[in-house]
């Protein structure tokens, strides 16, 4: 990925080595309410119960903001901190433009890097969760931990892989400001588990799709893809499909509990991004069948 001229984003907050306080109101991941705690856990292969658990421990602990712990941070650490924000930048510029296209304003999401624990509009989280989208106060959360995850784990190397993940955390920023997760969580409240189930599949793969949005759009103006980019991204989009990482946890699929997609669902709907680069393509909602 090419970022070497790219510009740096000013909406980043550095929470690394910062306490948490408690008092938030229920976190959410992806704007669908408390529940998605248990399910994004899931997401990443995760024990729900842990992160559940941890959620609530949080909110007994002092708020210490002004107190960062001593925490070293390697020159890797700083450089990876550099892309992220080249990333999103880069992320502003396009939506920003595409907003502007449909006679809109898009505003700039936050950045949240943290380490461990974190607080956010939304209620207290642990880097047990991975990376989330809080759409109380509009910041995207990330420790960069998780990274390691990502490759050693997931089988998603590289930093497009990365850029893969901050893209898709965006594209829920995007789907806030549209009203389309305010439509969903009211459509939530009154279906059945298996509708529910299937709503947030669909918003998690428009996500995906918004996300090769990004790719296609930032290619074609700035130029930033290189060989093999896309294919890390693909990885990531496979790496983390609910059909694999049921596999992974359990041994079993059971496709009517899926929350994000499969893994060939997921690498389809950003390819549909990627090849279009229309955000008309990527309703989720009027899809039949959501495996083209």
């Amino acid at each position: 990925m090419r970022l070497d001229d790219e510009r740096e984003s000013d909406n980043i907050e550095d929470r690394r080595g910062m306490s948490t306080g408690g008092g938030g109101r229920g976190l959410v991941g992806g704007g669908i309410g408390t529940i998605v705690l248990a399910l994004v856990a899931m997401y990443f292969g995760v024990d729900p119960s842990i992160v559940l658990n941890q959620a609530g421990n949080l909110g007994g602990t002092s708020a210490t903001a002004d107190s960062p712990a001593q925490v070293r941070t390697s020159p890797q650490e700083e450089q990876t901190k550099q892309m992220l924000s080249k990333i999103l930048a880069n992320t502003e510029d396009t939506w920003g433009k595409l907003f502007s296209e449909s006679g809109k304003q898009y505003e700039n999401p936050k950045l949240v890097l943290f380490s461990g624990q974190v607080q956010s509009a939304c209620g207290s989280a642990s880097a047990a969760m991975g990376p989330f989208y809080c759409p109380g106060d509009h910041k995207l959360y990330l420790d960069m931990s998780f990274f390691h995850d990502l490759s050693t784990r997931f089988g998603a190397p590289g930093d497009f892989a990365q850029a893969y993940v901050v893209a898709h955390e965006v594209g829920h920023h995007v789907q806030n400001l549209l009203g389309i997760a305010d439509k969903v969580h009211s459509a939530q409240q009154s279906a059945s588990e298996a509708d529910k189930n299937q709503l947030q599949v669909r918003m998690e793969l428009q996500a995906d799709c918004y996300a090769g949005i990004w790719a296609y759009r930032a290619d074609q103006e700035r130029h930033i893809l290189e060989m093999g980019d896309v294919e890390e991204a693909l990885a990531a989009a496979s790496g983390v499909g609910d059909d694999r990482l049921q596999q992974q946890s359990q041994g079993v699929v059971v496709p009517e509990s899926f929350t994000h997609g499969s893994s060939e669902q997921r690498m389809t709907w950003f390819q549909r991004g990627a090849k279009s680069g229309d955000p008309r393509q990527c309703d989720t909602f009027k899809s039949g069948a959501l495996s083209l």
